[in-house]
């Protein structure tokens, strides 16, 4: 069956990035259809082909000399490995702009400068090229050529005070929340960027980083702060001001969290429910006013009631008993077994080249017409390299000059 065309069908992307942030943004972009190319440095590639470990206790490896941590990042890539340092290597390049829609990068500010490969050189070769920037800490601002990584973006912009209880220390969060929240606003700038050049007939430079994504990702904290002048506090279940807006253990160890934000709309049909009938009318709970004052106590009851039974057997009565909000606190293992995700196709087969029958998380996007996904694994080193060369109009003569001149 012929592969249905994308949303992006079309569209050329230059991907010269590293780790998570820049990869993920070329992998979205992938996933939409585009043609996304990824630059590789002539000897070694991107680093993240080389991780054993992730934060030094997080195996990687999997069989075939593959990892899990690259094939997330960078499906839906062809690999072209060069010296950018040679200046056969730049005409490379040169030659891909001209043909290209958008140029990816998330090296320290000045290096791309250094290599002649930023914004002013190539937009003068074509003048139609986004060219996305993801770096630690803006463009501009005394601290523009800092180094960054994740763990620096939660930190900076306030993000570790958002997670734990009252009197934690500062927590991040794992699994690289600033490389993945820059990676998805940095697609979302190269897309209203491509809108725009069908405006204007433009490229642009735009720019994201691990401070300004993450801040975004906080927004409603960072309102309140400057609106009320009050920080956003830690989330305490134990004193949670509406106690049908907190989450609760099972008897079999599992957590369900309520979620009804309107609670005197649930009330009386929960106490119902937990079989806590004497409640509805209690003046200590009756309203939601009462209800806060005495959160405390309310959460002890409910702990107590939650215990009593399995989360299984809470989700059956909550279903059955109202039009409950609440929701199951699921691990990542319980993930490809929800009916939700299955149908909805957010997790999907994949018959992966190297690696076999495998499961892979999918766009998150639904399309009617244009549909996203995963169409090819993450690429080998220079797997396509000859491949991009040809289609450049270079002969299999110059491609083996270039080999022995050490350029490709």
């Amino acid at each position: 069956m012929a592969k249905m065309a994308g949303p992006l069908e079309g569209i050329r992307v230059l991907d010269w990035t590293m780790w998570q942030f820049g990869p993920v943004a070329g992998a979205m972009l992938g996933d939409l259809g585009a043609d996304v190319i990824k630059i590789e440095e002539r000897v070694g590639g991107d680093p993240a082909r080389g991780m054993v470990r992730l934060l030094d206790y997080l195996e990687v490896r999997l069989p075939a000399g593959r990892n899990w941590y690259f094939e997330t990042n960078n499906r839906n890539k062809r690999s072209l490995t060069v010296d950018l340092k040679k200046q056969k290597g730049r005409e490379i390049i040169y030659k891909l702009v001209e043909r290209s829609d958008v140029f990816l990068q998330n090296f320290r500010k000045g290096v791309a400068e250094r290599l002649g490969i930023d914004y002013e050189t190539l937009s003068k070769i074509n003048p139609r090229l986004i060219y996305a920037c993801g770096s630690g800490y803006g463009l501009a601002g005394p601290e523009a050529h800092k180094p960054a990584f994740d763990f620096s973006g939660q930190a900076r912009s306030g993000l570790m005070w958002i997670f734990g209880q009252p009197g934690d220390p500062p927590l991040p969060g794992t699994a690289g929340v600033s490389d993945q929240m820059g990676a998805t606003m940095l697609a979302y700038g190269v897309l209203a960027a491509l809108v725009a050049r069908e405006r204007t007939g433009e490229g642009q430079l735009i720019d994201v980083c691990h401070l300004s994504a993450t801040m975004w990702l906080i927004g409603l904290s960072i309102g309140s702060h400057l609106l009320l002048r009050k920080g956003w506090p830690r989330y305490d279940r134990t004193h949670a001001g509406n106690p049908l807006w907190n989450w609760y253990q099972c008897k079999d160890g599992k957590w369900l969290i309520l979620c009804m934000v309107q609670s005197q709309r649930y009330w009386a049909d929960l106490c119902r429910v937990m079989g806590l009938e004497e409640l509805i009318d209690d003046p200590r709970f009756n309203d939601a006013e009462p209800r806060r004052q005495n959160c405390v106590e309310l959460i002890k009851i409910l702990d107590r009631a939650f215990a009593t039974r399995t989360r299984a057997e809470w989700e059956k009565a909550l279903t059955e008993g109202g039009d409950f909000v609440y929701q199951a606190v699921q691990d990542l293992e319980d993930l490809e077994h929800d009916p939700q995700v299955i149908a909805n196709k957010y997790i999907v087969d994949f018959d992966h080249p190297a690696l076999g029958p495998v499961k892979m998380l999918n766009c998150p996007v639904a399309f009617s017409k244009t549909p996203a996904g995963i169409f090819r694994s993450a690429p080998e080193f220079g797997e396509n390299t000859e491949e991009i060369l040809l289609e450049l109009g270079y002969s299999w003569e110059d491609i083996v000059q270039l080999k022995d001149e050490e350029v490709i």
